[in-house]
């Protein structure tokens, strides 16, 4: 049978894979794929054949995907194949859907398909969003996806809102709406939330839908209650971060039993419980080492900064801490000047190890400024690149070169300026004397640096 295959092989293809030269023609894994594909006339191989040429699948994908459904007639999925790329799938987009969900080719396309995606492109959904989201889950385009974004428009959220709500979770168009989601927006709306709250809270944390109301999102809020004290503070403490009716809080109480050990005021506690909920959420005994690690660095537990330290090593592995420390003292920072930059002003750590080069770079290599000026004013790393400093900077040379500022202008306060004062005291100004003020503010004129030192 062998033998028989081999021979009616193109010649060429022969002659480049010969059994003579090369010892064997096919692996194990290849005869045994042959031995899989049904004859040419069957309908498996005429399944196997479409998946392969119409939807780009290997040969493998093909007659795995040919186990699930059978191809008699190919109308439908051509049908299917042409919406797709109506919507702006590609064909990469179209070989990686049918490979994850093969019975999309039988699907219902007048009543099902096509309203759905009427519906999905009417969430802004098309070509790459609409395939980053059905790789999420294909079978949406087989929901019944009216119903359940009639639902949420009819509780206020936006089509932007349900967009979102979308993408993160298209498994809610699984779900019953009006069973599962009405009480648990019902119960929102009992604690003071508006429509308009619960819409924004729960588009940014959509999973929240999924849990229950009875075993987990109620006994949270009670447990909240407890340690809060009133109705106002839980409302605050969801409104700075809804997810936390997803956690378990009973871990709270034991980490602000170790906060007020340490001498950190209740007052505090609450104010931070408040700004960041998340923080006190975290395992009891991680919890317990960043806060040991913060009282060594000598921060005050009574001021706001104790606070902001622990929320910066909350998020960061102690490997990442070690890296963003690196990578300061690559240009030029020692150690000691590194933390007492972070006691200074924490955040200055929580800033990417890529923006940290990408800055600490622009102001040492660039505008040749001392590193020890920059751990002095930390708060430089907080600001955007590309969207302050050097637009500031392009202001800056245009109106030096037109001899309209001085050359001791102080670089570091142009950079600290509110964008309203700066915007009033160096583009308005000066835009009807030196137009192009406006487009270096833009970012559309390049900075090449400054002829002169200027003052920092």
């Amino acid at each position: 049978m062998l033998r028989l295959f081999c021979n009616k092989l193109p010649q060429q293809l022969r002659r480049k894979a010969s059994p003579l030269s090369h010892g064997k023609l096919f692996s194990t894994f290849t005869l045994k794929t042959i031995s899989k594909l049904p004859n040419s006339k069957d309908p498996q191989s005429l399944t196997v054949s479409f998946l392969q040429n119409s939807c780009g699948l290997s040969l493998e994908s093909a007659i795995s995907a040919s186990q699930k459904l059978n191809i008699d007639n190919p109308k439908n999925p051509n049908s299917v194949l042409d919406l797709l790329r109506t919507h702006g799938l590609t064909q990469t987009h179209i070989r990686n859907l049918i490979s994850s969900r093969s019975l999309l080719l039988l699907a219902d396309l007048e009543n099902t398909l096509k309203p759905n995606m009427k519906l999905f492109e009417s969430l802004g959904f098309s070509g790459t969003s609409l395939a980053k989201m059905l790789s999420r889950d294909p079978r949406v385009l087989e929901s019944d996806a009216y119903t359940v974004v009639e639902f949420f428009r009819a509780h206020g959220f936006s089509d932007d809102q349900i967009s979102t709500l979308t993408m993160k979770r298209p498994l809610l168009y699984f779900l019953n709406a009006h069973k599962i989601f009405k009480p648990k927006l019902e119960f929102f709306k009992s604690l003071g939330l508006s429509n308009l709250e619960i819409a924004k809270l729960l588009s940014t944390a959509p999973y929240i839908l999924e849990r229950s109301l009875e075993n987990q999102i109620i006994p949270c809020v009670q447990e909240l209650r407890r340690i809060l004290g009133t109705d106002e503070n839980v409302l605050k403490a969801i409104k700075a971060c809804c997810s936390i009716v997803g956690f378990n809080v009973e871990v709270v109480q034991p980490n602000i039993s170790m906060l007020i050990s340490h001498g950190v005021p209740e007052s505090l506690v609450l104010k931070m419980f408040l700004i960041q909920p998340k923080l006190l959420l975290v395992r009891t005994y991680r919890f317990s080492e960043i806060v040991s690690d913060v009282m060594k660095l000598g921060f005050d537990p009574n001021s706001l900064l104790f606070v902001s330290a622990i929320r910066v090593m909350a998020v960061m592995s102690k490997t990442l801490w070690e890296q963003k420390v690196e990578a300061y003292k690559s240009f030029g920072l020692s150690k000691d000047e590194i933390y007492s930059t972070f006691k200074r002003q924490p955040l200055f750590m929580i800033v990417s190890e890529m923006k940290i080069k990408k800055l600490m770079a622009f102001f040492v290599n660039k505008l040749k400024m001392k590193p020890l000026l920059i751990s002095k004013n930390p708060n430089l790393l907080l600001l955007s690149l590309e969207k302050r400093i050097i637009p500031r900077c392009s202001v800056l040379q245009l109106l030096m070169s037109k001899g309209l500022i001085k050359a001791d202008t102080n670089l570091v306060r142009v950079w600290r300026m509110t964008e309203k004062k700066f915007v009033e005291k160096l583009v308005c100004k000066y835009q009807n004397e030196v137009p192009d003020v406006v487009r270096a503010h833009q970012g559309k004129i390049e900075f090449h640096g400054f002829s002169i030192d200027l003052k920092m």
